[in-house]
């Protein structure tokens, strides 16, 4: 074997080695740093003058009675929060693609309104705008409650999902924008057909975190008694003053449910990064 060779696989299995130390390393200090919190945990709620009763927490996941799964509070609630967080999303998907293309046109109107929009929503608390969806517009358009929450989430989540619409569009390069053009296409096939398909593969991964803002913002529809996840919750703490073990629940399940959609989010991520290292 020559001699650059040689040196190249000593270097090689020397950076595997280092690599492997390095790894143990990090997991050695996360099982350390992972076995003091737990402890410190376990130690605090020794010390509580506190009933636990982990034991009752399954039945408001389920229970089976005469052979019958029935489904508890938990379940019920938690379908809810999905029910809300499907439609607030493609609500606000849409919402945030109107609002995106205003800021991109040259309509002085447009342009206006969407900024407005932008303004007002993004610089005012989520509640008082629940508040306002709840006592002025739900009366004046005839809605229930359900839909009241799912409108106040789309229209404060599109603020964020129009500006991701909005940057994905304009990283795409402007010599694509000049050949549609030249080519003779109409803005809008310039949109569809050039534009669109290079813009979504990169704005997938934002737009998933979004979904994973509008879950953790969903439990704000409790306050208009809407029975999801936290509603379910605090129903639950009323009825039995299990204070801790029905919260470090609920918590447990928007945990599973927004670190899935991270995961997602990060690899759609990934894909979009290898996609245009191969475009390049």
């Amino acid at each position: 074997m020559p001699e650059p060779e040689v040196q190249l696989a000593r270097y090689s299995r020397a950076a595997r080695r280092g690599l492997r130390r390095r790894n143990a390393l990090d997991w050695a200090l996360f099982v350390l740093g992972g076995g003091l919190i737990l402890w410190g945990i376990i130690q605090g709620a020794g010390a509580m003058p506190y009933n636990w009763q982990w034991y009752r927490v399954p039945q408001f996941f389920f229970r089976v009675i005469d052979g019958e799964l029935i489904w508890g509070p938990f379940v019920r609630g938690l379908l809810v929060t999905l029910k809300i967080t499907l439609w607030g999303g493609l609500l606000a998907f849409a919402i945030g693609l109107v609002v995106a293309l205003l800021r991109l046109s040259r309509s002085y109107a447009g342009h206006a309104m969407a900024t407005a929009y932008l303004e007002l929503v993004r610089n005012t608390p989520l509640l008082v705008q629940m508040y306002l969806f709840y006592f002025v517009l739900s009366p004046i358009l005839g809605i229930d409650r359900f839909w009241t929450g799912v409108l106040a989430l789309a229209f404060f989540e599109a603020s964020f999902i129009s500006e991701i619409i909005r940057g994905g569009i304009l990283s795409v390069a402007r010599g694509q924008w000049e050949a549609a053009s030249a080519l003779g296409l109409r803005p809008t096939a310039v949109y569809v057909r050039v534009v669109l398909p290079q813009a979504v593969p990169l704005m997938l991964p934002p737009l998933t975190s979004s979904l994973v803002n509008l879950i953790k913002s969903s439990a704000i529809v409790s306050t208009i008694a809407i029975f999801d996840l936290t509603n379910e919750g605090r129903n639950a703490i009323a009825d039995t003053f299990m204070t801790f073990e029905i919260w470090l629940s609920i918590a447990a399940i928007y945990l599973v449910l927004t670190i899935s959609l991270s995961a997602l989010s990060a690899e759609l991520e990934r894909r979009a990064r290898r996609s245009a290292g191969r475009g390049a």
